[in-house]
């Protein structure tokens, strides 16, 4: 039964879930004409994360991983869950969603699952649907998570690319609390259709637009347009601050932490510049795991949860873009 007494949102616990297996700056250039000093100076990548087939890993087994932390950092079982948002670019199939095959390893039924694709916004979005749902009074507890596998989906003799992404899982376990002040306050979910081929995934020839200049990269890998994704990384992060700011009254002193996607250290730095923002409240792990798309925020605030900058009564933003093009800001009162 629902309810419609207002409630708030409790972010109850969080999660994420890293490969093993490192990728990095030397190996890559072992493989293709690059080098550890032209990938750091360009998107302050050291090294990023992949999964390993071979020891059965993938998309589902990492977004399960982040899953299971996550509700175990909550103190919770994963049947206490009645929803499970699960946002990637990566899963290894479309039917079943990788939500209900998470759900099964999880023994997490009757929970409904569905996936959500938005590219690196994809977590950003994840929560802010999963809050309207809580407020909706039809949901007690929803479990969110971002992940994707991109080595999976990337061509290594392509460089554009190659250089840029890891493979990453972060979750969030998110509960009904009495307080309707308490949880997001603020949210934006956008989008922009006629960019998409800056950023895509063909799985057919027929999926290239005439006029890209393709890499020719293998079907079913991703092609960018990279100085058209920077140009449209470096305004919309600043945008997407400022309106959020300016749309809950709130100045940078009264936040405790910007959440960012991880795309590119000169992206995020040029954000900072421009708005003020000072370097101990916007977490950087770029340098060691890359752009991991949707697993990029999740990974950032589980990591901040865990590290104790994350507080009951802070708030925090988070704010994402990515393909679609698509991008997303949560302003979340802890």
């Amino acid at each position: 039964m629902s309810t419609m007494t207002p409630c708030g949102v409790r972010l109850a616990g969080c999660g994420s879930a890293v490969p093993e297996k490192r990728l990095t700056n030397d190996d890559l250039a072992g493989m293709m004409d690059t080098s550890d000093e032209w990938i750091v100076q360009r998107t302050g990548i050291r090294e990023r994360r992949i999964v390993d087939p071979e020891k059965g890993e993938g998309e589902l087994s990492l977004a399960t991983e982040a899953l299971r932390s996550a509700i175990d950092d909550a103190g919770m079982v994963p049947s206490d869950l009645d929803l499970i948002i699960h946002a990637s670019v990566t899963s290894e199939m479309t039917c079943p969603s990788n939500a209900c095959r998470i759900i099964a390893a999880l023994d997490a039924q009757p929970a409904g699952g569905f996936d959500l694709v938005a590219a690196c916004s994809g977590f950003v979005y994840a929560m802010n649907v999963a809050d309207s749902l809580i407020r909706s009074g039809r949901y007690r507890s929803i479990g969110v998570v971002g992940c994707d596998a991109m080595s999976t989906a990337i061509d290594y003799t392509d460089r554009s690319v190659s250089i840029l992404f890891g493979d990453a899982g972060g979750a969030a376990v998110l509960v009904r609390d009495p307080d309707p002040n308490r949880g997001c306050i603020h949210q934006t979910m956008n989008g922009d259709g006629r960019s998409w081929p800056s950023l895509f995934i063909p799985n057919s020839p027929s999926d290239i637009p005439k006029d890209f200049s393709d890499s020719g990269a293998r079907m079913g890998t991703l092609r960018m347009d990279g100085r058209e994704v920077y140009k449209f990384a470096v305004g919309k992060f600043r945008e997407v601050i400022e309106d959020a700011l300016a749309a809950t009254g709130l100045s940078v002193d009264d936040i405790s932490q910007f959440v960012c996607h991880q795309s590119n250290i000169r992206i995020i730095q040029s954000a900072m510049e421009k708005i003020g923002l000072p370097p101990e409240k916007v977490y950087i792990n770029i340098d060691r795991f890359g752009n991991s798309s949707a697993g990029s925020v999740g990974l950032c605030l589980d990591q901040l949860w865990k590290a104790g900058k994350v507080n009951e009564g802070e708030t925090i933003i988070l704010v994402a873009f990515g393909g679609g093009l698509t991008w997303s800001s949560s302003v979340w009162k802890v």
